[in-house]
């Protein structure tokens, strides 16, 4: 998801599509959010781990 965002991010900045730029804002946000639950060891969507 962080990949994803960061795409999304350098993609919309590029072309000038905001669209674009705030959808990956808002997928890199949730995918920190994701990363930090995971590494602090509470499960995300049944799993132990995420990455």
């Amino acid at each position: 998801m962080l990949v994803l965002g960061i795409i999304l991010l350098v993609v919309g900045f590029v072309t000038g599509i905001s669209i674009l730029w705030t959808i990956g804002l808002i997928l890199v946000i949730i995918g920190l959010v994701l990363w930090i639950l995971g590494t602090a060891g509470h499960a995300v969507g049944g799993r132990r781990h995420y990455w």
